[in-house]
């Protein structure tokens, strides 16, 4: 049962999905639900007997096209309302071991592609404001499902992070008439301490504001606010932002890190959303090679993020860190 349920204290949405509490959690190591279905075996998510990118919709959805009516009755303090929208599974590989970083940069862009198209079709859709491609990798995020594979949300509403990047950005032009990403862009180019990679289309960078020790932001160097504006070139050239970035880490400390990766674009409303751009940013959860960076009393009570490192330390780190040899 998924619903609605307005914070006032926040001015935003809270989901409650209670179905989630049944989810596959960890399942036996010789059952993998996003595996392909073995002729004879035990069926799982996809009824194929081989795959190359697979997306189906989530069997513990947030949200649904249908949604049920809320459980509870809604009031002027606490508005409810059916939790309408879409969640997706994107299965990259049928390859069990795999992972984004280590993909064939072919199959990698192909990804890309799918990603560009699934983010056109749920954006049309007349009830969803934001559509959200994520990863979460690695136990120490909470991935139950070691499967390399992703995400897609699509909100009925934007998301509060979003929607502050995007008054952030129309803020900022309407102060100085300029676009705060290329300020962005021309400042880390400028300064050269915090990139770790760029390509024709993408700067990677530890963020001079980083919350998180190893932090990468992929930014957009052209006017695109989402993968829909992009031609064929661009999806190739993040298709290779993503895999060098990702093959740095691994190579950072000789381990798979695990991160969240997701993207953020202009909203799906309609709405004009020029200052804004497209980018992803990846959150590796690891300070050193043991220690995690906790979302402890600072972060998550109050919002604000204590980063143990500098930003121009770290970048330096990745940026002298080769990527794995192909």
């Amino acid at each position: 049962m998924s619903e609605l349920r307005w914070n006032p204290t926040l001015d935003e949405w809270v989901v409650t999905a209670t179905h989630r509490q049944d989810r596959t959690f960890f399942p036996p190591p010789d059952y993998d639900p996003l595996a392909p279905t073995k002729p004879g075996g035990f069926p799982t998510e996809i009824p194929a007997s081989a795959y190359e990118i697979v997306v189906f919709e989530n069997k513990f959805p947030s949200f649904r096209p249908e949604p049920p009516e809320p459980s509870v009755e809604g009031s002027m303090l606490y508005p409810v309302r059916p939790a309408s929208g879409v969640c997706e599974v994107v299965c990259y590989t049928s390859a069990a071991e795999a992972e984004l970083a280590l993909m064939d940069p072919s199959k990698l862009r192909e990804l890309v592609r799918v990603w560009a198209d699934r983010f056109k079709a749920l954006g049309s859709r007349p009830y969803v404001d934001y559509v959200y491609i994520f990863e979460n990798k690695g136990k120490e995020i909470g991935v139950t499902l070691p499967h390399p594979h992703g995400q897609i949300y699509a909100y009925p509403f934007v998301p509060p992070i979003p929607a502050k990047e995007v008054a952030a950005a129309r803020g900022y032009t309407a102060r100085t008439g300029r676009n705060l990403y290329d300020d962005i862009i021309e400042r880390e180019t400028r300064d050269g301490h915090r990139i770790v990679w760029r390509n024709a289309s993408f700067v990677c960078v530890v963020p001079f504001y980083a919350r998180y020790p190893y932090e990468v932001h992929i930014i957009a160097t052209k006017p695109h606010a989402s993968l829909s504006q992009m031609g064929i070139s661009e999806l190739n050239d993040l298709a290779e932002a993503l895999r060098v970035i990702g093959q740095k880490y691994i190579a950072l400390w000789n381990k798979s890190l695990p991160y969240i990766m997701l993207m953020h674009q202009a909203p799906t409303t309609g709405a004009d959303y020029d200052e804004y751009r497209f980018h992803v940013e990846f959150y590796p959860p690891y300070r050193t090679p043991d220690k995690l960076k906790y979302l402890a009393g600072s972060e998550a009570g109050a919002g604000v993020f204590i980063n143990d490192t500098h930003a121009e330390d770290t970048a330096k780190i990745l940026r002298d860190t080769d990527p794995l040899q192909s």
